[in-house]
């Protein structure tokens, strides 16, 4: 391995760890938004962060231009709009199942690059998803938010 060769990986390395340092500070905050938004309803305001959570990779796809790419993009995003309506109907659970599997579909969308141009955007939103559905399930479990 050249050395350029090696400088270039050590700082891609080094964006990642970046890009996941401040997926966990985001996750944080999106775990703890509902009480920001107290006059909500918990289970409404995580929905509609599965929701745009899910938009951002819409956008991505169109950025991207391929078409087969927006398809793919688009499919995901309805059925995150589903999983989000079943959340609001009194399903809190489906808010972490919801967030592990788009920090699922974060993770392979790194490993494939399927949409170009989205280097350091997965491994960030699949640190916040974890650290999100991580917050949410334990404010499930301890009645927090949800009783």
């Amino acid at each position: 391995m050249t050395s350029t060769v090696a400088a270039s990986a050590g700082s891609v390395h080094r964006g990642v760890r970046g890009a996941v340092a401040c997926g966990v500070v985001v996750g944080v905050v999106q775990g703890a938004l509902p009480l920001a938004l107290a006059w909500l309803d918990p289970a409404t305001v995580y929905a509609l962060a599965l929701t745009l959570i899910a938009a951002v990779y819409v956008g991505f796809a169109v950025a991207d231009g391929r078409l087969n790419v927006l398809v793919v993009e688009v499919g995901v995003a309805v059925g995150f709009v589903a999983l989000a309506a079943a959340v609001t109907m009194g399903f809190p659970w489906l808010i972490v199942a919801g967030l592990a599997a788009h920090g699922a579909k974060d993770l392979w969308q790194h490993h494939t690059q399927f949409v170009a141009g989205t280097r350091w955007w997965p491994p960030f939103c699949a640190a916040v998803d974890g650290v999100a559905a991580g917050v949410v399930a334990v404010s499930i479990m301890s009645g927090a938010l949800f009783s």
